[in-house]
């Protein structure tokens, strides 16, 4: 039975989207690189941003890093609250917590810039504890995932992520925890884009999540 569900950031409880584009966009123009396309923009959210750079503009490491601060710095100042919670993720929090789950957040996104959003949309009512990234991405996302596991007294068997791209798949694999996909934010957007993650569910709105997980049928015996 599920206790402890851990909630990726970007995608699964905020569509931040435009902010993280037009900073992308901002620290493409700031390093002398080309704008890419939208479809291709949308790839950078979720992944580390160092990541996302030396993929799409085959860059080395150093200025991946450079372009990351840029990024971050304009991110941090200017586009940061740019989101919006997704229709019916309150309602999931609070039936959640009716029924006794306690629920934290792990995020790739920068740990101080995740905590200002958690906190400026409420999450932070429903959600303890809160982590993220650090600003060199040493921390993988097992590493954020066994960091909430370990401040809440959870057990990789009784807990869950919940994320919206193979990254939180992995991870969550990784952690050696179980895996929920929601097909609403950037990532996965059919149930077949999951079949090749293990996995108790995959749910195509946030209300999903809660008949996934309420159902009796979360767990061990739901993985597929």
């Amino acid at each position: 039975m599920i206790k402890h569900v851990i909630f990726d950031l970007d995608g699964t409880l905020l569509d931040t989207r435009r902010g993280i584009i037009d900073s992308v966009k901002y620290a493409a123009k700031e390093l002398g690189f080309p704008e890419l396309p939208h479809e291709t923009l949308l790839k950078f959210v979720g992944p580390p941003i160092q990541q996302s750079l030396m993929t799409f503009y085959g860059c080395d490491p150093e200025t991946a890093q450079r372009g990351a601060n840029i990024f971050r710095d304009y991110y941090k100042t200017t586009t940061l609250l740019e989101a919006e919670p997704y229709e019916g993720i309150y309602e999931l929090c609070g039936k959640l917590k009716d029924n006794g789950i306690r629920m934290a957040v792990a995020t790739y996104k920068r740990e101080d810039y995740a905590l200002t959003l958690l906190r400026h949309f409420d999450f932070h009512k429903y959600c303890d504890p809160m982590h993220g990234a650090d600003n060199n991405n040493v921390l993988r996302k097992e590493d954020i995932v066994k960091l909430c596991l370990d401040e809440m007294g959870a057990t990789v068997h009784d807990s869950v992520l919940i994320g919206d791209t193979e990254h939180d798949a992995l991870g969550a694999a990784k952690a050696g925890t179980h895996f929920l996909a929601v097909l609403y934010g950037f990532g996965f957007q059919t149930a077949e884009d999951v079949r090749d993650y293990p996995c108790i569910g995959a749910a195509a709105t946030p209300l999903e999540i809660a008949d996934i997980l309420l159902s009796g049928s979360s767990g061990p015996a739901g993985d597929r």
